[in-house]
Order: structure tokens, then C-alpha cells, then sequence
């Protein structure tokens, strides 16, 4: 039997994270999915598969188009990626302040980068991406993942489905970007158990260092994301993200980005209100070494 990139993305583990709790009950428990071991090192792998395989049955991306899109990174990894082992060419835009290191591993594949305003954050991107989408139609096939619903029906059908079976939360905390993740999983979680809490994490101010992460209220909002579906909000400081994912290193030996830090820092504040039994889920969104350049290393 062959197999390719595409046959590696998903099913990753469950980790109970126990060290980090503290003097946390041991009757409460919190657990991680490691999607950082996706194979482009992030949860965005499951995304742009199903955008890019969905492309191809719909006949929207043929092999004479150019895959393009806006990224803050680890989408643009695995656009790059599947582009690579597909034999598709791919064209990204994203805010020059990205760290080196997703540049890096984006060209390596292969793709090309076309650099925007840091002031314009992820917004900028965005809009650069799709006037470029709409000059040049026949040029390429544009996914556009802040509004395509492949993004969060692919989170829906596989990292929800796997969340639940594998750990039976009583309550979910994500944060979003392009909110698929965090949408797709709650979705499918409601609908195995509708007591089950869900709460969005945010930054807590638009300048923030939370890589990925948007704050919603300041920022142009995703078609695909729908408040409604949150229970509970809870924001996250840019210190206590990195103080956490480096605490998940150092107590859990789990080396993993800011994202997964404001996830576990969000699921921790979340469980010390919360009753005996209680079972909090979150989501390891990518791996620490996109970030060695960042502030969240320097100092160690």
C-alpha cells in the first residue's frame, strides 16, 4: 500500500497534561491534542487538505493555477507543503514581521512570499491576497481559508470527532485565527454533547504577540467564524502565553508555540473554578521551533 503527505495529517494523541496543574485537584483533568505533530509541524495541515483536495474534485484548482492565499505562517507551511508534493506551484502573502523561521520553511518547499505591511497585521494580508485574486482569476486558485467553510468542516469531521472519542471533555478552550479549528471542534463536540462549555480565548488587546491568534473585536472578522457558538470568553496576556509554553517544555516536555501556550494558560485559569470530575480540552496548536527567533526563546 502507497502512501503520501496527505494519508499523515490527523489522528494525533491526546496528552494529559498533569505536571503543569500544580496544586490543581487531581480529579480535574486537562488534556492536549498534539496537533503540532501534524506533518508540516501544525493543525493546519488538516485545513489546507481539505481546501486543496476539495479544489481538485471540484475542479477549481487544475495544474496550470497557482495555489494563493494570506497566512500568518503555518497555513502558508502547508500550502507549501502539499504544493510541493502535489507539483502545484504556491504564492503567499503575509505580514513581513512573521518569524524567520516559517519564511524559511515555507521557501524551502518551494512557495513564493510576497511580503505586507506588520502594521496591517493578517488584515492586510488578506486584502492583498484577494485584489491579487480578483486581478488575475485564471491565474489562480485562491482557497481563501478565513472564509472557506472546507477550513472548519475539516476540523468538524476529523480533530472534533478524534477530541471527543478520545477524551470526553466536559469543557473546550481554543483561540482563533481563522477560526476553523475552534468552530469545526466545537460544532462537533455540541452535537456529541450539548452540556459541553465552550470557551474562546482571545488576546487580550489588538497589539498583542500571539502569533496567529486574532483578536476579534478589532480585527476584520472570518465568514466562517460565529460567536454564538462560545459559552464562555476568556482573554490571554502576550507574558503568561509565553511563560506557559515555556512551563510545557521545561514541566511536561512538550516544545510547542505561543498559541498552545495561551491554550494551556486559558485551560488552567479555566479549570481552577471548575468542579471535581471536570475533564478541559485544548488544542497544541504548532511546534516551538518556529519561533526560536521570537522573544519567546531569547531569553532562555
Amino acid at each position: 500500500m502507497k502512501y503520501s503527505i496527505f494519508d499523515m495529517v490527523g489522528y494525533t494523541p491526546i496528552i494529559e497534561l498533569g505536571n503543569i496543574k500544580g496544586t490543581l485537584s487531581s480529579e480535574i483533568k486537562i488534556f492536549a491534542k498534539a496537533e503540532f505533530l501534524n506533518p508540516s509541524g501544525s493543525v493546519k495541515d488538516r485545513a489546507a487538505r481539505a481546501m486543496i483536495l476539495h479544489g481538485i474534485e471540484t475542479k477549481e484548482l487544475t495544474k496550470k493555477k497557482i495555489i494563493l492565499d494570506s497566512t500568518s505562517g503555518n497555513t502558508g507551511v502547508a500550502y507549501a507543503m502539499f504544493g510541493a508534493a502535489l507539483g502545484y506551484k504556491v504564492k503567499l502573502f503575509m505580514p513581513s514581521n512573521v518569524s524567520m523561521e516559517r519564511k524559511k520553511v515555507i521557501k524551502a518547499y518551494g512557495a513564493e512570499i510576497v511580503e505586507t505591511s506588520p502594521l496591517e497585521g493578517s488584515d492586510g494580508a488578506y486584502n492583498a491576497a484577494i485584489k491579487e485574486a480578483q486581478d488575475k482569476p485564471d491565474l489562480y486558485f485562491f482557497p481563501n481559508q478565513y472564509d472557506n467553510f472546507e477550513n472548519s468542516k475539516a476540523h468538524y469531521n476529523t480533530t472534533g470527532d478524534e477530541l471527543y472519542k478520545q477524551c470526553k471533555p466536559t469543557h473546550f478552550v481554543c483561540g482563533t485565527g481563522t477560526s476553523g479549528t475552534f468552530m469545526g471542534i466545537s460544532k462537533r463536540l455540541k452535537e456529541y454533547d450539548e452540556t459541553i462549555q465552550i470557551t474562546l480565548m482571545q488576546p487580550d488587546s489588538p497589539f498583542h504577540g500571539l502569533e496567529g491568534m486574532k483578536h476579534m473585536a478589532t480585527t476584520l472578522n472570518p465568514k466562517i467564524f460565529n460567536a454564538d457558538i462560545a459559552d464562555n470568553r476568556i482573554e490571554v496576556k502576550t507574558e503568561d502565553a509565553y511563560k506557559t509554553a515555556r512551563r510545557l517544555a521545561a514541566e511536561e516536555g512538550l516544545f510547542v508555540g505561543i498559541s498552545s501556550g495561551a491554550n494551556v494558560h486559558a485551560a488552567l485559569e479555566i479549570a481552577k473554578t471548575l468542579p471535581e470530575g471536570s475533564r478541559v480540552a485544548t488544542i497544541l496548536c504548532d511546534n516551538g521551533y518556529r519561533y526560536l527567533s521570537e522573544p519567546l526563546w531569547k531569553d532562555i
